[in-house]
């Protein structure tokens, strides 16, 4: 059974971080998923593993070319004939990676579009790719945001994600554990830059400027298994939280999140 209704905007995280991502999120009459960077197979097992229905799909966002995001586009869009929306430039960076996909919509950053019942609301972030995106999706005066795999916060990535009811951030990685870890300094130079992924602390001082009374749920996402540990992520956000009624969780590579329904 699909957890979603239509008074009710459901999220769940799929997977997150580098060995793949994907997010589902509808409101019981429109359902998506924004990207697809496992196999369409696993895809559907872990949908079916927390009570979601692939069939029920409506369409597939993709917010960069990176293959942990896209990797199983292609096969569930041509298997469940559903719309592949990607900005122009997202699309020929991915190239052969994205497959044939079922059908084509392009988006433009900073254009609000509508997918069914869903508002979609894509807006630029900076990460190392052609035209990453960020999204929002509201629906009934219900609002997530989602902005993974960014160096920095700025000041359009803050405005999108303003009075979101939902919040999925990247927390890649603690700052001590990159710099001790193993990669080589160029990789570790990368990912600390504008174009990189956001920090532990850089997440909790972006959360810390987001938050607002009607903030229920704060999903941390894209870890990294080498340069974080859950336990410091969530360390570093709670102490913004303050010990509010924010709800705070960490999605894994592995398992993802749970359902998590606005009432």
């Amino acid at each position: 059974m699909d957890p979603g209704n239509a008074s009710r905007l459901s999220v769940c995280v799929l997977a997150s971080g580098s060995r793949g991502n994907a997010t589902y999120i509808s409101d019981g009459q429109t359902a998506i998923l924004i990207d697809a960077g496992l196999s369409g197979v696993e895809i559907q097992r872990r949908m079916a593993a927390k009570g979601l229905d692939p069939s029920r799909l409506d369409a597939i966002l993709v917010s960069h070319e990176h293959a942990d995001h896209i990797q199983g586009v292609g096969v569930l869009s041509r298997r469940f004939g559903l719309p592949v929306h990607i900005s122009d430039a997202t699309r020929q960076a991915a190239g052969s990676v994205l497959g044939k996909p079922f059908g084509i919509s392009p988006f433009i950053c900073g254009h609000a579009f509508a997918i069914g019942s869903l508002a979609v609301h894509p807006f630029s972030i900076s990460h190392d790719a052609e035209d990453p995106a960020g999204f929002t999706i509201s629906c009934n005066g219900a609002k997530v945001g989602l902005a993974t795999d960014l160096g920095i916060a700025t000041g359009v990535v803050k405005t999108h994600l303003e009075a979101c009811d939902i919040l999925i951030l990247e927390a890649n990685h603690d700052s001590q554990m990159l710099i001790d870890g193993p990669y080589p300094w160029p990789l570790k130079q990368r990912i600390r830059g504008r174009s990189g992924h956001l920090s532990n602390d850089d997440t909790a001082l972006l959360l810390g400027a987001l938050q607002h009374d009607r903030l229920s749920h704060v999903i941390l996402a894209h870890l990294s298994e080498e340069n974080n540990l859950p336990e410091k992520a969530r360390q570093a956000v709670q102490a913004v939280l303050n010990g509010g009624g924010v709800k705070l969780h960490v999605a894994s590579q592995t398992a993802g999140s749970g359902v998590l329904t606005l009432r």
